[in-house]
């Protein structure tokens, strides 16, 4: 009987991370080397144990990002494969990944593919991303009937910044800023600035990478 592969699971969220875990004790070929709540915990696992894959969450509470951490696992470790996981929409994570050697990248909540599919392809040499990033809902239209531009300026308002703020970020004017938050509204269907800011977080639509590695 081969050995069988050793999988490390990282994820800050107690039910996310409890899915893993029974997700990897319920195949044969898998089984779970370590549960932890905190990616850095992650990097100093794989230092002293041996490892062959890691599925970690980009979104940490506490401490350093999963992406962050990542990058450092595929420095120090490279033949540790990796899974990125995370149950929002965002869409830049993904070329971030890619740039940074990690295999595979699974949305929770929006991948037609089973985890155990994406576990092992990644552990059978592929790299698997998905073909897009996901379109949900937002408001009373779905999150690309936003322009590039105007999710620019939502990520930019899910930290609370004026228009002024937001302006001098992306260097457009404060009039265009308005403008946006206008368009979005009206396509949107929420009332203010408050409710687009608000609905983003909570439905995951963008994620400001300041809230990713949490520098502020």
């Amino acid at each position: 009987m081969s050995e069988k592969i050793k999988v490390l699971v990282a994820d800050d969220q107690y039910v996310a991370r409890s899915f893993f875990e029974i997700h990897v004790a319920m195949l044969n070929r898998y089984e779970l080397a370590a549960s932890l709540a905190n990616a850095e915990q992650a990097v100093a696992w794989c230092a002293e144990h041996p490892v062959d894959l890691v599925i970690m969450d980009v979104m940490m509470k506490y401490g350093l990002d999963g992406l962050t951490c990542a990058r450092t696992i595929k420095h120090d470790h490279p033949e540790i494969k990796i899974i990125l996981a995370t149950s929002t929409a965002e869409a830049s994570w993904i070329e971030k990944a890619r740039q940074s050697g990690i295999e595979s990248f699974w949305y929770k909540e929006y991948s037609e593919m089973p985890l155990t599919e994406v576990m092992d392809r990644t552990m059978n040499g592929e790299s698997v991303y998905p073909d897009s990033a996901p379109n949900p809902d937002f408001g009373e239209v779905r999150k690309y009937d936003l322009s590039e531009r105007e999710l620019e300026v939502l990520r930019e308002l899910t930290r609370n910044l004026t228009n002024d703020e937001i302006a001098e970020t992306l260097h457009i004017s404060p009039h265009t800023v308005k403008r946006h938050i206008e368009n979005m509204l009206a396509k949107t269907g929420y009332r203010s600035r408050v409710d687009l800011a608000v609905n983003a977080r909570v439905l995951g639509v963008v994620v400001h990478e300041d809230d990713r590695i949490k520098t502020k």
